[in-house]
């Protein structure tokens, strides 16, 4: 498994969903980063949409690479006894073995490690369906953005119209004036999977970001200290 030149984050749920399609969605998207010789870099959870966009990258011998917290091992990564892998005197980042459904892994003290690890390596940011901690990933790279900490294209692959309610929040932001118009744009909208390709291999920084400059090396920008 080589290293690819493109990586993507992929935020999204641990649970299924009550769409089948959101699992077959995202296993079609493991399946084009596969073919496409893209990366993928998500929360290292074997369950739910998790599994599904990694197992679909890894079964066509993709690179993948999780990264998940030891807290939620025995929530998120089924095949995987916690007790085997404690770190508690260890510097917080341990391999598990790598498995062929599911990618090399890493394994974490906390959810912040897990967060700055998968900005770090990432070229690009896709969010599928989730909860509220697909919701938390997406905003904050989306703020981080917007106070030009980091430059990466960022798109919600909206299944079946999920996005839709989180979408219309936005443009009544934007309405009531807390978001620019340009602000609007950080965010890119995909309907399929070749259109999540696309919108990143296309993807264009919109103007009136925040234009400021951060010292990657210290404080919370630590979270992009390799950009």
């Amino acid at each position: 498994m080589s290293t690819p030149t493109t990586k993507l984050c992929v935020f999204c749920g641990s649970s299924s969903g009550s769409d089948p399609s959101f699992v077959n969605q995202a296993k079609k998207l493991g399946n084009a980063l596969a073919d496409k010789q893209w990366g993928l870099v998500y929360g290292g959870g074997s369950t739910g949409l998790m599994g599904a966009v990694a197992n679909g990258c890894a079964s066509k011998r993709g690179y993948v690479h999780g990264i998940i917290p030891e807290a939620l091992i025995s929530r998120e990564r089924t095949e995987v006894k916690p007790e085997e892998h404690n770190i508690d005197n260890h510097n917080g980042l341990t391999p598990i073995p790598d498995s062929k459904e599911y990618g090399h892994t890493t394994l974490v003290k906390d959810m912040h490690t897990r967060k700055r690890l998968m900005g770090q390596e990432a070229d690009a940011f896709v969010a599928l369906p989730g909860g509220y901690g697909t919701l938390e990933e997406l905003m904050e790279v989306v703020t981080w953005q917007q106070l030009s900490i980091h430059d990466k294209p960022i798109v919600i692959f909206n299944i079946n119209g999920f996005f839709d309610s989180f979408l219309k929040f936005i443009q009544a932001s934007i309405d009531s004036q807390f978001v620019s118009v340009k602000n609007g744009e950080i965010i890119k909208v995909a309907n399929t999977v070749e259109e999540v390709i696309k919108a990143v291999e296309e993807y264009k920084l919109p103007e009136g970001r925040f234009n400021l400059k951060w010292d990657h090396n210290t404080g919370d920008n630590e979270f992009y200290d390799k950009i």
